[in-house]
């Protein structure tokens, strides 16, 4: 049965750039399609979720991550009766704009950059589809619909204030309608993302010995979790006595999800997309008990895991070589590649190179960073 607040591709505002569609294909899953294809979304192979690309095999990266995050959503979605194709689309999107080494490299670049306008990585995902993937003969980016767009830019939410350069730009020419809620289906690729992290930073933190099960069956939701496993399963060995404590935690906060986002529907009962973008209240979020517990758990998460000693050292090194490059490009802009060179020939300001300049270290893969630290940082120059 159709849902009225469903985003039905037959009604999206369409285009930038107008273009014959597809005769198997509706728009959104057009728009998923290029995301899978570009450039940006294969270097999220060798981008950190939080350990760094080379420390293991096992970790998460951006793309796995990326993928995680899409199979909740479209699962998410599916229950609820929305468009799964633009939801898999936000999700597959939401991290394209990190910079190599994850929040680190973020947070590094966002202090370079503010003399220019900041750094949001956010912004950064909408620059590359609009402009920075420049493969098709017909225009920049990956000319995807108003829905995607809206989507990649305000799944958080509303985009209020002084709006990142990058946002900016693109809003000037395709209103986003920045000061509303995304659609419902970018909201439950924003709330997939949240309960993919939390399950799987779990997993990782276990694999690199940050902390330990029995601290995790402490944690408030995990406690439950592990109970009922000890209860089923008696003896179990304990590397299958954590997956199913963490697999039913996974299941609890994609269970709660699914409820609230039922009694918000049902509450407000709309009638139309737009209605849930003007609903002034996000419709997919968590219950206020599991939000409380689930808190709990993420600062444990930021103590013993993302401000571990051997994370913090890390974060450390890389760093220094994205604090390293970027003066290092600005004062020798020869040094970039040729194709980017040929921007830098139209900039009329230190802005200007300084936007050109970010736009080329974000989209650089972790062990290329490196690479172009060690082999540029103690160049001699002239």
């Amino acid at each position: 049965m159709a849902v009225d607040f469903r985003s039905d591709p037959a009604d999206s505002r369409g285009r930038l750039y107008r273009e014959d569609e597809s005769t198997f294909r509706s728009c959104f899953q057009r728009d998923r399609d290029r995301i899978i294809h570009c450039s940006a979304f294969r270097r999220l192979k060798h981008k950190t979720q939080v350990f760094i690309e080379h420390e293991g095999d096992y970790f998460r990266t951006r793309l796995t991550h990326s993928i995680e995050v899409a199979q909740v959503a479209r699962t998410i979605s599916g229950v609820l009766g929305l468009n799964a194709e633009l939801t898999e689309a936000v999700a597959l999107a939401h991290d394209l704009g990190h910079p190599p080494f994850g929040h680190t490299g973020e947070d590094a670049l966002n202090v370079l950059m503010e003399p220019y306008g900041g750094f949001d990585h956010n912004a950064q995902a909408l620059r590359i589809v609009t402009n920075l993937e420049r493969h098709y003969a017909d225009f920049d980016g990956l000319n995807l619909t108003w829905e995607t767009l809206e989507g990649i830019a305000k799944h958080n939410g509303p985009v209020i204030g002084t709006l990142p350069y990058a946002l900016a730009e693109y809003n000037a020419l395709h209103d986003l309608e920045l000061n509303s809620y995304a659609s419902t289906e970018a909201q439950v690729a924003a709330l997939a993302d949240d309960i993919t992290y939390n399950s799987h930073d779990l997993h990782d933190g276990l694999r690199a010995e940050l902390f330990s099960t029995d601290e995790l069956a402490e944690l408030p939701i995990l406690q439950d979790c592990f109970a009922e496993v000890d209860r089923k399963y008696p003896g179990l060995n304990y590397y299958r006595r954590r997956h199913e404590a963490l697999r039913r935690f996974f299941g609890v906060l994609v269970e709660d999800v699914i409820a609230i986002a039922r009694a918000n529907l049902a509450e407000l009962t709309p009638k139309t997309a737009s209605n849930v973008r003007y609903a002034g209240r996000p419709m997919i979020q968590f219950s206020n008990g599991l939000w409380s517990d689930l808190k709990v758990v993420r600062q444990f998460l930021f103590h013993r895991m993302y401000r571990a000693p051997s994370v913090v050292k890390m974060r450390i090194e890389v760093t220094e070589a994205v604090t390293t490059l970027f003066p290092l490009f600005m004062q020798h802009p020869e040094l970039l590649p040729k194709q980017w060179r040929k921007d830098v020939q139209k900039a009329n300001d230190d802005v200007a190179l300084a936007r050109i300049v970010v736009d080329y270290i974000a989209g650089m893969t972790d062990r290329f960073a490196l690479q172009e630290y060690e082999r540029l940082a103690h160049r001699k120059t002239h």
